[in-house]
């Protein structure tokens, strides 16, 4: 069969890149589904495909999800937000997987956050939870499960995952639970990401790629896509782009055997 093509990408909701000023960048779903397609994925993990609204109140119908499986004509999809939260601040939230072949009920684990403090515009602020979603697929009689999560960016709060290591363990043990060949993909917003990659490979997976930076604002490889040993990763290629503070990332994938 044919290598099965991921695409990684935190959309950030639609905002593109501004050198200049990137948090005032403007927002063209036009450029976002068009990078989006361009890479001809079969299976598409999107993080940050929702714009928090005031108060942390979710919209009864996601707009952007709604746009792309407009879009994305042929692909079957889900999507979730975390639990609304009037902490949320004005940035990214939703997580979505889109799939060339029909996806089993999907499953949604919350990852809660420490109670840390810092500071936002003057005001003491703490975090609020992350979420992995995940929904099996047929590919060629085989199944597959497929993971998708965004983690908390400890390191913009003046902390570390690896000194607030839950939500990873939370997701290494869905890793584990899994006897299914696996893909989980996502924004891990882990700046020191040896040891994240140490960690999930300890679980039995490997990431497509760690040595190409994956985020605009700083020099960190943000974004991974992880596998286990029923695949083998055949070709990686960090994307730039100008849709998003993110790079994609595709990654092909076969099995061994």
């Amino acid at each position: 069969m044919k290598p099965i093509r991921i695409l990684q990408f935190n959309m950030q909701f639609g905002q593109g890149w501004d050198d200049a000023d990137p948090d005032h960048a403007p927002i063209n779903m036009d450029a976002t589904v068009a990078e989006i397609r361009r890479h001809n994925a079969d299976i598409i993990l999107l993080q940050e495909v929702e714009h928090v609204r005031p108060g942390g109140t979710h919209p009864p119908v996601p707009p952007n999800y709604s746009r792309l499986k407009q879009e994305l004509a042929g692909y079957h999809s889900t999507f979730s937000f975390p639990r609304p939260d009037p902490r949320e601040l004005p940035f990214g939230i939703g997580l979505a997987i889109f799939s060339r072949w029909p996806l089993q009920p999907t499953v949604c684990v919350n990852l809660p956050s420490p109670p840390v403090e810092f500071d936002f515009f003057g005001e003491k602020k703490t975090p609020t939870d992350r979420l992995l979603i995940s929904a099996n697929v047929q590919i060629e009689g085989r199944e597959v499960r497929v993971m998708n999560t965004h983690l908390l960016a400890f390191f913009m709060l003046n902390a570390s995952s690896e000194e607030h290591h839950q939500q990873r363990d939370l997701v290494e043990s869905e890793l584990r639970k899994s006897d299914l060949p696996t893909v989980l993909s996502g924004d891990f917003n882990v700046d020191k990401h040896e040891s994240l990659v140490e960690q999930f490979g300890a679980a039995g997976y490997r990431t497509a790629q760690d040595t190409e930076i994956t985020w605009r604002r700083m020099p960190f490889v943000l974004d991974h896509i992880f596998y286990n040993a029923p695949f083998r990763c055949i070709g990686c290629q960090v994307c730039p782009t100008m849709t998003s503070d993110h790079h994609a990332l595709v990654a092909d994938l076969e099995f061994t055997d």
